[in-house]
């Protein structure tokens, strides 16, 4: 039975504490386009004077499926503990959940 037990843990879905999800608004057509960032795969980790990790770097292009298919480069930055520091969005604009 412990077999069983430890199988379906391993066949459990991921827990969402490690995503961040966020939205942003194509500045041509107006699509809103809903984006996840794996906090645990996706970051590139940044190294201060000390070679310790000081932080962390995010780059996404996102095109969207509807009419008009612009770029919009996001970059983000994140600090030792995950939580966003700095954002930008090229070709577009952040825009809250209720929004889209």
């Amino acid at each position: 039975m412990s077999f069983l037990k430890r199988l379906g843990a391993f066949l459990q879905p991921a827990p969402q504490s490690h995503a961040f999800y966020y939205y942003v608004r194509c500045s041509r057509c107006g699509e809103v386009i809903k984006a996840r960032v794996d906090l645990r795969n996706e970051l590139s980790i940044e190294y201060g004077n000390d070679e310790q990790p000081s932080g962390y770097f995010y780059r996404k292009v996102l095109i969207g499926r509807g009419r008009c298919f612009q770029a919009m480069e996001v970059t983000m930055t994140f600090d030792a503990q995950h939580r966003v520091t700095s954002r930008n969005v090229t070709g577009g604009e952040f825009v809250a959940a209720e929004d889209s």
